[in-house]
């Protein structure tokens, strides 16, 4: 991802970045993307060992085949 910031502060310091919209986008939507994989990560580290269902039998006890 190529960014292209500009910038600005008070008397050309560099105290805020400005990006292109589709750009900031791009960033925004790459952070909850790494966000949700460190959600799930943690998940299934709290989750442990524990035993899992599998879906077909899941859908089987619902009456949903």
């Amino acid at each position: 991802m190529n960014l292209h910031p500009q910038f600005i502060g008070p008397k050309g310091s560099e105290e805020y970045a400005v990006l292109p919209i589709k750009e900031f986008r791009a960033v925004a939507e790459a952070l909850e993307s790494y966000q949700d994989l460190q959600d799930l990560r943690s998940a299934k580290e709290a989750e442990g060992g524990s035993p899992a269902t599998p879906l077909t039998d899941v859908l089987s006890q619902l009456d949903l085949e």
